[in-house]
């Protein structure tokens, strides 16, 4: 899969993942697309290195978006969880 691929489905996989997790981020919708591509490539390592399967199998294979959709997830909750604690901080 090329580099356009991986981008078109993180930037998807980012929206799912803002659709599944409701609720103010700080960085906004382009924000949260630039985490779904990270999350993406987490994800397809997360895949590999877990479970020893090839998540990169194709543009339409299912294995492929819910390991965007995973890493989009855990790098939402992540920014969330520190996103929060630095804003607070600062107000506090």
């Amino acid at each position: 899969m090329g580099v356009i691929a991986w981008i078109l489905i993180g930037l998807l996989a980012g929206l799912i993942a803002k659709a599944l997790m409701p609720g103010r981020d700080p960085g906004g919708v382009i924000l949260t697309m630039l985490l779904g591509v990270a999350g993406g490539l987490l994800g397809g390592w997360l895949g590999k290195v877990l479970f020893g399967v090839d998540s990169i199998d194709g543009f339409f294979d299912l294995s492929t978006w819910v390991a965007a959709i995973a890493g989009s997830v855990i790098l939402l909750v992540l920014y969330r969880f520190f996103s929060g604690r630095t804003s607070a901080a600062r107000h506090g």
